[in-house]
């Protein structure tokens, strides 16, 4: 699965900058209209989730079936989440800098799916032992902070989080981004931890931050559509 999600978001990358420059068109690469209408990419990575769950629940394979149904899935989780932005806006902001969200969301499913493969567990032990005890305890600390971390402002963080509980920590305890719940509410009568904040988060991060998700899913190049 994860495989098939990293692999069909780089392929599918490729694709629609190729379409975007019209150096694809040579390829046959184009966007799909049916009946004048565009039909994004992600109503296919829907309908194979949809499909590939179907199967998963009621054929329950094993073996080579269930490698094969996991990477189906991960191509459909891909395919959708790589339009993120568009079914969180409501409105095709694929290009514009409001489709940045979906390389985040890309990000974070790898990261969360990566950390998995890597032997982390939500819980472990038998119900009722020390063992299961302590994992709920750790989990529901790495909840906590990943709570936090989305008051503060930084939503893949607290995603990575609920996985990586040191990524959580560290989110929790660093300053929160300027416009979050917590800035509004812990920092409006702390100017200078306000300021502190402002700098950290101000211009020279987020164009760090966006030179990689540019490199990654192409750079923006128009307004988001009213």
């Amino acid at each position: 699965m994860f495989v098939a999600i990293l692999v069909t978001f780089l392929v599918t990358r490729t694709v629609t900058r190729l379409i975007r420059s019209g150096s694809g068109a040579g390829a046959g690469l184009g966007d799909l209209q049916v009946a004048g209408v565009h039909v994004h990419h992600q109503v296919f990575g829907i309908l194979i989730i949809i499909a590939t769950g179907i199967v998963l629940v009621s054929a329950t394979p094993k073996g080579t079936a269930l490698d094969v149904a996991a990477a189906i899935f991960g191509i459909g989780v891909s395919l959708s989440l790589d339009e993120f932005a568009l079914w969180l806006h409501l409105q095709d902001v694929y290009w514009t800098e409001d489709g940045r969200k979906s390389v985040d969301a890309i990000f974070c499913v790898l990261a969360v799916t990566g950390a998995l493969i890597g032997g982390a567990d939500f819980l472990s032990g038998r119900v009722g032992t020390a063992t299961w005890w302590s994992s709920a305890s750790l989990l529901a600390v790495n909840l906590l902070l990943s709570v936090i971390c989305l008051l503060k402002g930084k939503v893949p963080t607290g995603v990575v989080g609920t996985v990586i509980g040191v990524i959580a920590f560290a989110g929790a305890v660093r300053l929160a981004k300027p416009g979050s719940w917590w800035a509004r509410h812990r920092y409006a009568h702390r100017p200078q931890r306000a300021a502190r904040a402002a700098h950290r988060y101000g211009p020279r991060y987020q164009r760090r931050w966006n030179r990689l998700r540019d490199f990654v899913g192409g750079a923006p190049s128009r307004e988001r559509p009213l």
